[in-house]
Order: structure tokens, then sequence, then C-alpha cells
């Protein structure tokens, strides 16, 4: 396809120190003409629809009681010894001779009563902080995958260079908002250490704010130092800011291990904001049912909630929903279902109903970013926004059910985040935008193209895509025929020549350098390897 040799970028993957020298030639080559990227700056974003209510008061109340009832009767299992210490002292039915504990409704409720229905997370470059809750609307890209994909080297594990090209395309796009978490794992750093240089990198190459793992005890410290450090806070002035964020997966069905619910202390403790979303899987760690599923995803979301409440009244949590079905042929995963967007709707009314703020997923099943890949993004998208998500996680590039990361497919999917963003702006009905004397000057069967009024707003008026194409067949044709995914390609290559690293203070790159240092020669994290 002959576009694609029209770019001296970085191609994804390729010799870092070659691609950024490659990357300040195209640099220059983009700013010179007119095909640099389209884009909107970064904004604060806020849905103006009402959130959609796909089940009645009362079968949202159902729903919600059988949850409660989950908690009372058949309990969920705190697998930690401090966890189960703190809600014993809070008034849960705990034994010492097991794990299982129950969760008096009135103990739930009245913990839950404590969350903030929104907060302030926090980025070292202020323009980028992110209000979370009310009718605000968070994307961030792909993460946790074990493996990425391109065209030039198709699919493979993922190494630190793809992982730090992957930061540097989140931070060319205004659209995300987020570092959501490792976008793909660098598995070629020791898993000790992999924490520090991700983290840190997070800091250097951009200047938003961003995920931590809860992944042990130590990542958690290292990974809020870091935060800390980053936005030159006291300890006292951090444990006031909401600076870093942190997904807790309850360990379906009813389970809640030692990692996350070290994680929910830790941040909590320090008043760092938890997204407790529960992977339930209907059909496979969940009931076939929707419903069902639902109330098992209630069930678990209100008993981590409710004890990062326990760890300290008011600290900053979302309710986070992530129930899908699975394939009952092969037993794998499905996203972007039909099933998918009656969850994410009902997930919403039940954050909404507890005052607390919402976290959903845009995602697919496709293995590549294909037709499939497309719909089922679209379908998952939709049904987040509609369900009234605050959070969209996974927003850009995920394929394979989460087991990769594309790079053409953040690209595609930029493109959809960037229309969606545009269909979100209210519409303007002023006097100017009514056009009526526009209408009046033109009268019955001219057209629009030469009147003032188009002239004065035609370059501005509608959104420019970076991957459709709009133009008739022939003109697309005599250009090569190029797909969405041969566009995606060329779009990529050119954001990471566009890419710039933020300024940092050097103190503060200083002392990050050192901490990191630091903890690489204490030995990082322990492992088992």
């Amino acid at each position: 396809m002959a576009e694609t040799d029209e770019i001296e970028g970085v191609a994804p993957g390729g010799d870092e120190t070659a691609g950024r020298r490659r990357g300040r030639r195209g640099r220059r080559e983009v700013q010179g003409h007119s095909d640099a990227i389209e884009q909107k700056p970064f904004r604060a974003r806020r849905n103006p629809f009402a959130p959609v209510q796909a089940v009645s008061e009362d079968q949202l109340e159902a729903i919600h009681s059988a949850s409660l009832d989950v908690l009372e009767n058949i309990g969920v299992d705190f697998i930690n010894s401090e966890a189960k210490a703190l809600l014993k002292a809070a008034g849960a039915d705990v034994s010492a001779s097991s794990d299982r504990i129950r969760l008096d409704r009135g103990l739930v409720l009245e913990a839950l009563a404590s969350a903030p229905a929104e907060f302030i997370l926090h980025a070292r470059n202020p323009e980028r902080n992110l209000k979370v809750g009310g009718d605000s609307v968070i994307w961030s890209g792909v993460a946790s995958a074990p493996n990425c994909a391109d065209a030039q080297r198709g699919r493979r594990p993922g190494s630190q260079q793809d992982y730090r090209d992957f930061l540097r395309l989140s931070q060319v796009f205004n659209v995300i908002d987020l570092n959501g978490g490792y976008p793909v794992e660098p598995v070629d750093i020791h898993a000790s250490v992999r924490h520090l240089d991700c983290i840190s990198d997070f800091v250097t190459l951009t200047d938003k704010a961003f995920h931590i793992y809860s992944l042990g005890r130590e990542r958690n410290l290292d990974g809020m130092e870091i935060a800390r450090i980053a936005l030159g806070l006291t300890h006292e002035e951090f444990e006031r800011t909401p600076s870093v964020i942190s997904i807790i997966n309850s360990s379906s069905p009813l389970r809640l291990d030692t990692p996350m619910l070290q994680g929910i202390i830790e941040m909590s403790r320090r008043g760092q904001p938890i997204v407790l979303t529960p992977f339930t899987l209907a059909g496979a760690m969940a009931p076939v049912t929707v419903a069902g599923a639902l109330v098992q995803q209630n069930a678990e979301a209100l008993a981590g909630l409710a004890f990062a409440q326990i760890v300290r009244p008011g600290a900053p949590v979302v309710y986070g929903g992530f129930t899908s079905n699975v394939d009952m042929k092969s037993g794998a995963p499905a996203f972007g279902t039909p099933e998918y967007m009656q969850a994410a709707l009902v997930g919403g009314q039940l954050a909404r109903r507890y005052n607390l703020p919402y976290r959903s997923s845009a995602v697919c099943a496709a293995n590549s970013p294909d037709a499939q890949a497309a719909w089922e993004t679209v379908f998952s998208l939709w049904g987040a926004l509609m369900g009234g998500a605050n959070y969209i996680k996974h927003a850009a590039g995920w394929l394979e059910g989460g087991l990769t990361a594309g790079f053409e497919k953040f690209v595609i999917d930029i493109d959809l985040l960037q229309m969606m963003d545009a269909f979100l702006q209210p519409l303007d009905t002023s006097p100017d935008a009514l056009a009526v004397e526009a209408i009046r000057d033109v009268g019955p069967g001219g057209h629009f193209f030469g009147t003032a009024h188009t002239q004065a707003r035609y370059k501005t008026a509608f959104y420019p895509p970076i991957i459709s194409d709009w133009r008739n067949f022939e003109t697309w044709r005599d250009a090569g025929s190029p797909t969405a995914y041969d566009k995606a390609q060329v779009v990529c290559r050119k954001a990471l020549a566009e890419y710039e690293a933020p300024p940092l203070d050097p103190a503060i790159a200083e002392e990050l350098a050192d901490f990191v240092a630091r903890r690489k020669a204490e030995g990082g994290a322990p492992t088992d390897f």
C-alpha cells in the first residue's frame, strides 16, 4: 500500500535510538505540512445525555436485595489475616478457622455512605487532572495484555520497547485521558523490578494520570511513592490528594485474595482511589443468567467497596462492572455482546443507586482489527456510555479478549473515540448556529458551499477522521485502495514520529531515578523465581 511509505516514523518495536532519530526527522516533516494528525486539545469530557434505565426501580431493588442476601447468608472469602481483623473489628461475622466473611447489610450500607460521589484524580500536569464521577467521561487504552501485534512484526510477547511505544501513543493522542495500566506487559524485564521501570516510564514519557497494579504490598507502596515524587507532594499532601489509581479484581466467584486485599488496604489507607471490578463471566464464574451474574457482581463489588471504607472512611472508590458471557460452545470469554451491553447498563444503575462513580470497558473478542473488532468495540463502548460510565477502560487497542494489544487497533479506536468525543459535544443552538440569515441568502434551490456562513466555519464545522475514508471510489482507488488497517499503520508511524517527551522538573527526575535505583538494589518486589 503506497501510503505506508510516505511517512518516516518509528516502527513499533523497532530500534530505540534509530527510531528516535527517524522520529525527529519525521516530526519536522509533519509540522511543515497540513497532514499532521488532526485532533482537539485535551479537555474535561462530560456526557450530556441521561443514562438509560435498563431495568425498573423494582427490578433494580430486587438485584440489590439479592446481593445483600448473598453477603449476609453466603458470604465472601477474604483471604488475608489483616483484612479479617479489620472486618471483625467493624462488626462483620468472622471465624478464626475460615476465610468466609458474612457482612450484615446494615454494616455494608453504612460503610458505603462514607464514600465520595466524585473526586479529582491528579496528574503531574495539572491541566490533565481528571474529575471522576458525576457526568464525567474518562478514557484509557488497553491494559495488561501479555502480547502485542502490528503489521510489521505480527503477534509477539510484549517488550519494554513495545510498552514504551504504547505510552508514546497515549501521550500523543489527547483523547486518551489516563494511562490505565501497562498497555502490554514488558516480559523482557524481570517481574521483581518491572513495576519500577514501568511506573517511572509513566512519569517520564507522559504527563497524564496513571494506574498501578495491586500485585503485592511492595508494588503498591513503590507505585504510590513514584506518584508522590512525580507530583512533588509531601507525604501528608499525598494522603489528601488522589494521585494514582488501582484496579481491584475480585476472584469470582465470591473471593478477594491477598494481593487484592493488600491493594485495598494500602491504597485506601493513604487516600488513593481503587476501582473494585468483579470479572463475572456468565456461564463460567457467574450464573448463566445476566440477572444472576449481576447479583454476584454487585455482591462482590459491595464487599470490596465497603471494606475500603472500613479501612479509611471517605477513601475514594469507583464501582466497577465487567460482566459479560462466555461462548457456551468453547468456554471462551465473549465481549461486546448484547448481554455485555445489558450488564453495562444495569451496572451503571447500581453504581448510581450507591452514589458512586462507575467504571466500564470498551472491549472485544476479535483476534484481529477487523469488522468483528469494530462492532464489538462499538457495542461495548455504547453500552458503557448509555450506562453512564465515568471511567471507560481498555478503550483503545484491546484485541483477543485482552490477550493482545494491537498497535493498528489502538489507532483505529482513537478515531472512534474522537468521533464519540465530537458526538458528546453539546449542540450549538445560538442564533449564528441556527443560520436563518444563511438560509435566507441561499433561498430555495441554491447551495451553501459559497455562503459567508459556510466559509467562516468550514474548516472546523465537522469532525475530520484520521482513519475513516470519505473520498469517492475513484479517488480512493487511485490512492491505492487503502483499508482502515492500512491507514492505521500510517497514522501509528506518524504519531510516534510526532511524539515529544513532556517537560519534567529536573529535581523530580533526579529524585525519581534515585528512588528507582535504590529499590532495584534492594531487590524490588519479592518473586518465587
